[in-house]
């Protein structure tokens, strides 16, 4: 009787604590927020010129926002398709300029944020997010920028680009904002 008892209690035991088990991966990279802050960028940097290198031609910068700089004309912000955080082959040419940017302005860094349409919890959002963020942090690392240079952040669906819950909404949320600093 006593080890039926004994039984009955581990197997409630384990039940419930299987119960309680949580989906979120522990050994992922906590996420912050640092949008907050505001860099000035000096004004001198906004046109270096690496034309000691095989003919390079100079990367003029243009301000975002007032505080942001990077290459001139070329897009500030890489899109993804749902549910991926696989680099669209239309956004290479935006990055290879970026990449080419920073190489030559090596005292320049830059936030890569990560963010989603509204869709999926909020702990998925953040991991999908930081993923979007680093698969561009790793091809922007490929094609010669510094490490440290570089800084990927995610913040999920909390700061939406586009509200509406339609695909033209979603396609504007699932975004990488690349933000000098």
């Amino acid at each position: 009787m006593r080890i039926k008892l004994f039984s009955a209690l581990i197997i409630t035991l384990m039940v419930t604590l299987a119960g309680c088990a949580s989906k979120v991966k522990l050994n992922d990279v906590p996420v912050e927020d640092k949008s907050s802050s505001s860099v000035n960028v000096d004004p001198s940097l906004s046109a270096k010129s690496n034309a000691g290198a095989g003919g390079v031609t100079t990367v003029k910068a243009q301000p975002l926002g007032g505080m942001n700089a990077g290459p001139s004309g070329v897009d500030k912000i890489v899109y993804f398709d749902y549910d991926s955080y696989t680099i669209r082959p239309e956004a290479q040419p935006a990055i290879a300029a970026h990449a080419k940017y920073l190489s030559g302005n090596k005292s320049l860094k830059v936030s890569l944020e990560g963010h989603t349409d509204e869709r999926g919890g909020r702990e998925y959002n953040l991991a999908l997010g930081q993923k979007r963020a680093d698969a561009v942090r790793k091809a922007l690392s490929l094609l010669g920028v510094s490490e440290p240079q570089m800084e990927s952040v995610s913040f999920g669906k909390e700061k939406p680009a586009a509200s509406g819950e339609d695909e033209v909404a979603f396609a504007k949320n699932r975004r990488v904002e690349i933000s000098y600093r």
